[in-house]
C-alpha cells in the first residue's frame, strides 16, 4: 500500500513539473529562445528580422521578458555555436501565456512574412527558475 503512495505522489510531481507547475502549485516562468539562420546574412537582413521580431513579438500578454538582436560575432570560442544570425529570447511569465503567444494573429503574421528569410530555425524552449532582474537596465550603459 505504502510503495502505491509513493508511486502516485512521485507520479503527481512529475506530472506538474511536465506541466510546467512546482510541486507546490506555483507557475514556472517558460524560456523560449529562437536562433534564426537568414539566407542572406547581411547586416540588413539581420535588422529587418531584428526589426520584426521587435514589431510582432514583443509585447504580448504574459511577456516577463524580451530581447532580439544577432549574434555577437566577436565571440569565437569553441564552445560558441555560431549556426544562427538572429536569436530571440522571450520569457513567459508560465506556459499558458507562451501556448496563447504561439497561437496568436501577430505571431503568425510574423512567421507568414519573415519565414522566407530563414534557412533554419531552432527552437529552445525551456522552464526557468523565477529570477529578480529589477536593476536591470533596458539598455546596458554605454549604448546610444
Amino acid at each position: 500500500m505504502r510503495s502505491n503512495i509513493v508511486c502516485l505522489t512521485l507520479s503527481a510531481a512529475i506530472g506538474c513539473l511536465l506541466a510546467g507547475v512546482t510541486a507546490h502549485g506555483e507557475e514556472r516562468m517558460l524560456a523560449h529562445d529562437v536562433y534564426f539562420s537568414l539566407t542572406d546574412k547581411s547586416p540588413e537582413a539581420r535588422t529587418k528580422l531584428i526589426a520584426g521580431c521587435k514589431k510582432y513579438l514583443a509585447g504580448h500578454p504574459g511577456t516577463a521578458w524580451f530581447a532580439a538582436g544577432a549574434l555577437a560575432t566577436e565571440f569565437q570560442r569553441e564552445v560558441n555555436d555560431r549556426d544562427f544570425d538572429v536569436a530571440l529570447h522571450v520569457v513567459f511569465k508560465d506556459k499558458a501565456a507562451h501556448d496563447v503567444y504561439q497561437e496568436s494573429e501577430r505571431h503568425e503574421k510574423f512567421i507568414e512574412e519573415f519565414r522566407g528569410m530563414w534557412a533554419k530555425v531552432r527552437v529552445f524552449d525551456s522552464y526557468v527558475d523565477v529570477s529578480d532582474h529589477a536593476d536591470m537596465p533596458a539598455k546596458p550603459a554605454g549604448n546610444k
